[in-house]
């Protein structure tokens, strides 16, 4: 299981927070300052820290110059300007990626997933098979089948489904697919997830006008959902 440590002074959003990634299967723990979640990070070597720049005691770009002098924790920022100037700072003094307040969960979990990936961490996490319908997806093995067909498909094209895949039923907006895919946390263009998304389809015997697994939420994302 992952471990989190939460570094935010708000007492509206820290438990909101700790309450939403603990149901999504997260180990999380928090601080309220600065000095303490420096303390709970040396002391606790939680697997990501996402660190508020606003903290009361000391700025948040301290704690993270502080933070590593000690420790190579991946590290995401939480700010509510997204020029802020400190960002910047942040980010070249070490922080793996940023969040802008008001942020969701889902947006926050995206980013989690796709710094763990790079990081290379987060493999508890992993699912080792899926299945939806007749769609098989082996994910160590990077091999997908169709009604026991295998699929013939690219990296980015398997990266694609996988992560679909594993959210079965769930609507995945084209920007979190470009963070845990394509892994472009400074943005990208969804240009770039229609095309695959219409070569995935092609692969899976479907169009966007007829979608079997593959279906279009308009202005929303894609979700992948057994046919029927």
């Amino acid at each position: 299981m992952v471990q989190l440590l939460i570094i935010e002074d708000d007492a509206r959003i820290r438990p909101l927070l700790m309450r939403s990634l603990d149901e999504r299967g997260y180990a999380v723990a928090s601080a309220s300052t600065g000095m303490q979640g420096l303390q709970l990070a040396v002391d606790s070597k939680p697997d990501l820290v996402i660190l508020d720049l606003g903290l009361p005691d000391v700025d948040g770009t301290q704690v993270l110059s502080m933070l590593r002098a000690v420790s190579d924790v991946p590290v995401i920022v939480a700010s509510a300007r997204d020029d802020d100037p400190s960002l910047v700072g942040c980010l070249d003094a070490g922080a793996d990626d940023y969040v802008v307040k008001p942020y969701t969960t889902t947006q926050l979990e995206a980013r989690i997933r796709a710094v763990m990936r790079r990081t290379g961490g987060g493999g508890a996490r992993t699912r080792q098979n899926v299945v939806v319908g007749d769609l098989e997806i082996d994910v160590p093995g990077r091999r997908a089948t169709l009604a026991g067909a295998p699929l013939d498909l690219s990296p980015r094209e398997f990266d694609l489904l996988r992560h679909l895949a594993e959210r079965p039923g769930e609507v995945v907006t084209k920007r979190e697919l470009l963070v845990e895919v394509w892994q472009q946390p400074w943005g990208g263009s969804d240009k770039t997830v229609d095309v695959h998304l219409s070569w995935l389809r092609r692969k899976l015997g479907e169009t966007a006008a007829e979608p079997r697994y593959l279906h279009t939420v308009r202005g929303v994302g894609v979700r992948l959902g057994e046919p029927g």
